[in-house]
């Protein structure tokens, strides 16, 4: 079995590390944030031009028609340079419940092309996540109410801004009535497409939260070579390599476990909600302990403003709690491993 990715997926993540390199520095990023939206539309064109708002989009709309393998090395970018959420939200969650709408082409038609060209925001609630991410912004909401699927506009919902550890996100408490107006899927066909967004959702954060724990580990290091004590580097000393060392080796375990959700996602394997599950977990680890460890390296000074590290190691925090918090994914895990006649071991590895 081959699980390399293709050339043309690894160029393409490198052609974004490169882009987000030059256009998304923390400074930019700050500034953006302290704005009243914290969104930037220039910003966005340009990841628009990029291609990356028109991944999932099919090619009908004006897509490039990629898939859950292609956003997976995407979103570990995303992470690394601490790209606000909206843009997964936007352009792999709503895609994802908009291509896969048992009716409604009008609906189609109508977003997925603005999707694709980077021109409409869209914002995507459910009760795992009491409070919606960038509602303020949105032009189209797709919400949730007893499994059913409901599309609305800004001008349906009551917004109440709820203040986040990250000071990237945008969180609102969304109130609002359905009805037989703004429903676009029953609870038959939502309730799966909600799955779907959920594991989507799950996959699409632990690959951030891995690009987290790696820019952090990054900064850790830098500053480890960079700050002296006693006339040497204090990376130079036995204990802070082994923080470092710890880190590198929870990125390395968690790397293919997130990319083997992503897989099970993209070839709807029958047990892909707890590889979800398990990659969740095991990237969150990798994050938090980054973070905990980057910190120790930095001092106090890591957790102020001014320093880097803050924005990412906040970001982590608040992601972490996302689409399913640990309990629930060690719950799925748990479900998964003591069910009767649970098939285990090495040798099923790969079956």
């Amino acid at each position: 079995m081959d699980f390399t990715f293709e050339e043309q997926q690894l160029a393409f993540r490198d052609a974004i590390r490169k882009f987000l390199m030059v256009e998304a520095a923390p400074e930019m990023l700050r500034e953006i944030w302290e704005t009243e939206t914290g969104r930037s539309g220039e910003l966005r064109a340009k990841l628009a031009d990029q291609g990356l708002t028109a991944l999932s989009v099919p090619e009908a709309f004006g897509g490039i028609n990629l898939g859950d393998l292609d956003w997976v090395l995407v979103q570990q970018e995303l992470g690394y340079f601490a790209i606000p959420d909206s843009l997964s939200a936007t352009a792999y969650l709503a895609v994802y419940l908009l291509n896969h709408l048992p009716a409604d082409l009008a609906l189609k038609r109508e977003w997925l092309p603005r999707i694709a060209a980077g021109k409409a925001r869209v914002a995507v609630g459910h009760p795992i996540n009491p409070l919606v991410a960038d509602a303020r912004n949105a032009d189209l909401l797709l919400l949730c109410h007893d499994d059913e699927v409901h599309a609305l506009r800004p001008d349906q919902v009551r917004l109440r801004l709820n203040p986040s550890i990250d000071q990237s996100r945008r969180l609102y408490k969304v109130e609002w009535s359905p009805s037989a107006e703004t429903r676009i899927c029953n609870a038959n066909a939502g309730r799966k497409l909600w799955a779907g967004v959920i594991d989507r959702a799950g996959a699409a954060i632990s690959a951030q939260l891995l690009g987290l724990a790696q820019r952090m580990l990054d900064l850790g290091v830098d500053h480890a070579a960079q700050r002296k004590q006693f006339g040497k580097p204090v990376g130079s000393f036995q204990a802070v390599k082994h923080h470092m060392a710890d880190v590198a080796v929870k990125i390395e375990f968690a790397e293919p476990v997130v990319h083997r959700a992503a897989y099970a996602l993209a070839h709807n394997r029958p047990q892909a909600s707890v590889y979800v599950s398990q990659a969740r977990l095991a990237a969150g680890e990798a994050a938090l302990l980054a973070a905990r460890k980057s910190i120790q390296v930095h001092g106090a000074m890591g957790y102020t403003w001014e320093a880097d590290l803050q924005m990412f190691m906040k970001r982590a925090w608040a992601l972490d709690a996302t689409w399913g918090d640990r309990k629930y994914h060690k719950t799925r895990v748990a479900d998964f491993l003591f069910a009767p006649g649970a098939v285990l071991g090495p040798g099923e590895t790969f079956s």
